[in-house]
């Protein structure tokens, strides 16, 4: 693949049945091209290895290279303290308004109340009216969510919230801003306090509007997001439907004590669970999917200003094979809530397919630590080929017009590990991906959500010119800076990390491949945080962590205490990890901190990884309240380029050329030491393909979870009798002779050429 010279680094990393339906008609929306501004100019990252054996939640190992400033950011900016935007709503009664007024003749205190409510209607109506209402009305017929939400947020802070017993949702309060009061689908009551101008909407008569604003300074949802001016400041919804060890401990802790199952992943966790018929079971973790998130953290993360959702979710969302542990179909309901909540408080989302079959990174948030059997391995290719048709539904889905603005942006994959699986190989891979996906949404701004990859733990700069032709293909990394050699240096020195070591780099990017997003960062500089290594697993910091041997904190086995114990933490900590952030934020541009939420372990009873958990930050006061702050604080320096149309799906996106494809055959020559054509495939002639449920609030569902009519082709199933090795064990496996040769020949998944669509008008 082309690449530059710049040396960066490898960048880090329901309730009721599921139900089957199909099709919906096509539309979409446009990106514009324009100019984009930048703030951060810095040095890169070099690169390391990833420690063998470790169970490793992320993996990114930065080093510095060339000299770093140390200078303390000026204030880290000034924080901006107050409030954005007025109020848009006015929630105030006039009647209360005239109380306190002296008594005049009836005429005027008639007169007045007239122009005092003639005043009030004008202010309120006008604006919301003309501001979010007008500009669109959703021709979407269907109704919204499904099932019953969360109550308020446990998370804590948005403000204070009540149990009134179930509601339903009032007719007549159907949009609000700051200091309005909402009632969730279960009754659960609590004050929106957004102080940037957020409008929320929640009209059951317009189930998919469009119309609701995070905040007065980002889009609504009613307009398509350009990404050539518009800024992503978002967060993850890490560890609520792909449960992690360090985010929601409580949940693993209860079977430390299991010597039968090492609960170590959402695999053994599944296993255990299922063992654990006295307390629910598996259902155990629909529990979980209820109350870790619930619509107040959307509400609260508008508040936050922040205006995206990266949402995590596993394949089994959709369905799984047997011998597969996990809770399946359960968690789409909980999609949609999630799809429901953002829309309603003007929250886009980045969907993001963490799991593949066969684990494509090893890692325990790939659903099963251990082995590399996506693309690797003898069943390599059969597991890619299944994780391929959960690509398809998902997007099937989200390019339907009641999802396409609120959707706009799918990782196909989360973090895979291009150094086992291989450069050539995944690069057929994604070459092939784009040409399904784009088969369904069509080529050409307005037809589906940008498609975006991981990269794969490698510079950014290798990827610079990728698959050149792709129909806005998006680069997404993770930049982490604290699974490496540890930086014992005061955190007053180290302010200005981010913007040394990543802003350049991501700049670069942005000029030479295209739309580049941070996926994943946080506010670790050293690796302590209780589990963020794995259950069990030590520290670097500590120097307890098995295998490493580099640069510690330098002040022993209980170094970690004093950053996980946050209660003791004094303004001046605080400030210089709000110096961090801001740093980050700016240095980044597009970015989505990792996580919102890290719950509280059962042994402790509190947050044992502050450093990871935004929600927290906000509340004890070292995230900043407004993220706008950021602007500027790495200075001037290397802006990035403007985005080409064809960066955007304008001009030539959608052709490649023929010594493009020819570089990139898929199946490709050779899947982890194995002749690809020699490797057991599956075959596309099972069960037609399982379409996602729509969300509803009525008893007839009569729409489809299915964009495009013409992809009726069934879901990969094993070819009969033939017999399998363990698809998540396979690395070592013999190659079954009954699965491969003429058998993987006639089987082979052929893809016509994408269709080419006409840009919008």
């Amino acid at each position: 693949m082309p690449s530059d010279a710049l040396d960066d680094t490898p960048n880090h990393e329901a309730e009721g049945a599921h139900e089957l339906d199909t099709l919906q008609p096509p539309a979409g929306f446009r990106d514009s091209v324009g100019d984009r501004s930048s703030y951060a100019t810095g040095q890169s990252f070099g690169s390391s290895t990833p420690l063998p054996g470790l169970n490793l939640p992320y993996q990114e190992p930065p080093t510095p290279v060339g000299p770093q400033e140390s200078a303390v950011l000026l204030a880290a900016k000034e924080e901006r303290t107050a409030a954005a935007s007025p109020p848009i709503v006015d929630h105030e009664d006039p009647a209360a308004r005239e109380d306190g007024r002296k008594k005049r003749p009836w005429i005027l205190i008639a007169g007045a109340g007239l122009l005092i409510l003639a005043i009030i209607i004008i202010a309120v109506i006008v604006p919301v009216y003309f501001k979010v209402i007008k500009p669109h009305n959703s021709s979407a017929s269907s109704s919204d969510t499904a099932g019953k939400g969360g109550g308020g947020s446990s998370s804590g802070g948005g403000g204070s919230s009540t149990s009134s017993g179930a509601a339903p949702i009032p007719t007549g309060a159907i949009t609000g801003g700051q200091g309005s009061l909402i009632t969730t689908d279960d009754g659960t009551t609590f004050t929106y306090m957004n102080p940037f101008g957020g409008i929320w909407v929640s009209d059951p008569n317009d189930p998919y509007s469009y119309n609701a604003q995070a905040q007065s300074w980002s889009k609504p949802l009613n307009q398509s997001w350009d990404w050539t001016v518009d800024k992503v400041k978002g967060v993850n919804l890490g560890g609520w439907l792909v449960p992690e060890p360090f985010i929601v401990p409580a949940l693993f802790e209860q079977y430390m004590n299991d010597s039968s199952i090492d609960v170590k992943d959402e695999w053994s966790l599944s296993q255990a669970m299922a063992n654990d018929t006295a307390n629910g079971g598996l259902n155990q973790l629909e529990t979980h999917y209820k109350t870790f998130i619930t619509e107040e953290d959307f509400a609260r993360i508008a508040s936050a200003g922040l205006n995206w959702i990266r949402l995590p979710i596993p394949f089994w969302a959709i369905s799984k094979f047997e011998g597969e542990p996990f809770l399946e179909g359960v968690s789409w309901t909980y999609i949609l809530k999630a799809f429901q909540w953002a829309r309603k408080y003007g929250l886009r989302i980045n969907l993001d397919l963490h799991t593949m079959p066969g684990s494509q990174n090893g890692y325990n948030h790939s659903g099963k630590g251990g082995q590399v059997d996506w693309l690797n391995g003898v069943m390599g290719l059969a597991n890619a080929q299944r994780g391929l048709d959960y690509m398809r539904v998902f997007v099937e889905f989200i390019t339907q017009p009641e999802f396409a603005n609120l959707v706009p942006h799918f990782g196909v994959v989360n973090e895979p590990l291009v150094t086992t699986i291989g450069m050539d190989t995944i690069s057929s891979f994604y070459l092939h991906m784009h040409d399904v996906l784009r088969n369904i949404t069509g080529i050409g701004a307005g037809h589906g959500p940008y498609l975006s990859f991981h990269d794969g733990f490698q510079p950014l700069s290798t990827w610079a010119g990728f698959l050149p032709g792709n129909d806005r293909m998006a680069l997404d990394s993770h930049p982490y800076m604290c699974f490496v050699d540890q930086d014992p240096s005061p955190i007053s020195s180290q302010h200005t990390k981010p913007c040394d070591y990543w802003a350049d780099n991501f700049n670069t990017s942005w000029t030479k491949f295209g739309v580049t997003t941070a996926g994943e960062w946080s506010l670790a500089i050293n690796d302590c945080g209780y589990w963020v290594n794995g259950v069990g697993a030590g520290s670097r910091w500590a120097g307890t962590l098995s295998g490493f041997s580099g640069t510690t904190g330098g002040d022993g086995a209980s170094g970690c205490d004093t950053w996980n114990d946050w209660q003791t933490w004094d303004d001046t900590r605080k400030a210089d990890l709000q110096a961090i952030a801001l740093a980050s934020m700016d240095a980044l541009q597009n970015w989505f901190f990792w996580t919102w939420r890290i719950g509280n372990s059962s042994v402790t009873g509190t947050v044992g990884a502050p450093l990871w958990s935004y929600s927290l930050g906000l509340e004890q006061g070292y995230m900043p309240a407004d993220p706008r702050a950021a602007v500027g604080v790495c200075g001037g320096g290397s802006p990035a380029g403007a985005l080409t149309p064809l960066q955007t799906g304008g001009a030539g996106a959608g052709d490649f050329s023929a010594s493009v494809r020819n570089a990139n055959p898929w199946p490709p020559t050779n899947i982890g030491g194995n002749a690809a054509s020699d490797l057991p495939t599956y075959t596309q002639t099972g069960l037609p393909i399982p379409t996602l449920a729509m969300p509803s609030v009525s008893a007839t569902v009569t729409d489809k979870g299915w964009f495009d009519a013409a992809d009726t082709t069934p879901m990969f199933t094993p070819v009969a009798g033939c017999t399998y090795p363990d698809a998540w064990n396979a690395v070592d496996a013999s190659v079954p002779p009954a699965c491969s040769g003429t058998a993987q020949r006639r089987v082979r998944n052929v893809i016509p050429m994408p269709k080419r669509t006409a840009l919008p008008a």
